[in-house]
C-alpha cells in the first residue's frame, strides 16, 4: 500500500450467495465488526436483488455498495440485463467489470470489458476492472503478456481524467476459490506491471493515483503480507466477505 498517493480499498464480492432477506443482518454484522475504517474504503458488491436493501443498510456508515456486473448499453431491448444508469439511480457507487467468472462462463472479452468500463464511467460509477491469467497461462510463462494486453486494450480508450476513476484488480484465476494464493511477491510483480503500463500511458502522477487490488483468495491470514507490497492497494475479496469477522480482519490489516 502507498497511502501517500491513494486510498486502500477492501471490496467484497458476494457473488451469487445469500438471500435479500439476509442483507440487513449481514450488513449489521459487518458494521459491528469493522467499526470506523480510518484508512481504507470498504465496498460490498452484492447481487442485483440485494442492492436496494444494501443501500438502505449503509446510509449511516462508510460502506459503499457495488454491483457485480452491468450491460454496456444505457437502455434497450436487452431482456434480463441491467444498465449503469439503473445502478446509479439505485445508489450504487462501484461495479465489478470483467471478473474471471464472467469471462469464463459468459464469454466476456477485453473489448466487452472496455465497453462496460466506459459505460460505468459515463454513468458516474467507479469500475473495478479485473485482469489476470489462468494456471495454464502462468505455466506457459505468458502472464505479463496477457495482462499487458488486457490492460492496454482498456487504457487505449481512456484519458488521464477518466483513468483516475478506475480501480484495477489483479485476480490470478488459478487462485480464485481454490484456496491457493499468489505469493505476495507474485502479486506485487503483476500489480507493479499494471502500474508501469499506467505510467507509460499517462505519466507518474496519474499512475500512482490509481488503486490496484489483489483478488485471489485474500483472507485474514494472508492480508497483512499482501497489503505490505507497495503496489497492492487493497483486495477484491470473495468468500471471506461473507464472513463479517473475517472481512473485518482484512479491513483491520489494511488500517495498520
Amino acid at each position: 500500500m502507498n497511502r501517500k498517493y491513494r486510498k486502500t480499498i477492501i471490496a467484497g464480492n458476494w457473488k451469487m450467495n445469500t438471500l435479500p432477506s439476509e442483507v440487513k443482518s449481514l450488513f449489521a454484522a459487518v458494521k459491528a465488526s469493522c467499526g470506523r475504517a480510518a484508512w481504507c474504503r470498504m465496498v460490498l458488491c452484492v447481487p442485483y436483488t440485494h442492492i436496494q436493501q444494501a443501500v438502505k443498510a449503509t446510509r449511516d456508515c462508510r460502506i459503499s455498495v457495488g454491483a457485480q456486473n452491468l450491460h454496456q448499453s444505457p437502455h434497450g431491448a436487452y431482456t434480463g440485463e441491467v444498465s449503469a444508469p439503473m445502478l446509479k439511480d439505485l445508489g450504487v457507487k462501484y461495479v465489478i467489470v470483467g471478473h474471471s467468472e464472467r469471462r469464463q462462463y459468459y464469454g466476456e472479452t477485453d473489448v466487452s470489458v472496455r465497453e462496460k468500463t466506459l459505460a460505468a464511467l459515463e454513468a458516474g460509477l467507479r469500475p473495478i476492472v479485473c485482469v489476470g491469467e489462468t494456471l495454464q497461462q502462468r505455466d506457459l510463462g505468458v502472464t505479463n503478456e496477457l495482462v499487458t494486453l488486457q490492460v492496454a486494450t482498456l487504457l487505449a480508450a481512456l484519458d488521464s481524467h477518466s483513468v483516475r476513476k478506475v480501480v484495477f484488480a489483479y485476480e490470478p484465476v488459478w487462485a480464485i476459490g481454490t484456496g491457493r494464493t499468489a505469493t505476495a511477491e507474485q502479486a506485487q510483480e503483476v500489480c507493479a506491471l499494471i502500474r508501469a503500463l499506467l505510467r507509460k500511458s499517462f505519466g507518474t502522477v496519474v499512475a500512482r493515483s490509481v488503486p490496484i487490488l489483489y483478488g485471489g483468495s485474500m483472507n485474514a491470514s494472508n492480508a497483512k503480507e499482501l497489503l505490505a507490497m507497495g503496489d497492492v492497494d487493497g483486495g477484491l475479496i470473495g468468500g471471506a466477505s461473507l464472513k463479517p469477522e473475517e472481512y473485518a480482519e482484512i479491513v483491520r490489516a489494511a488500517n495498520q
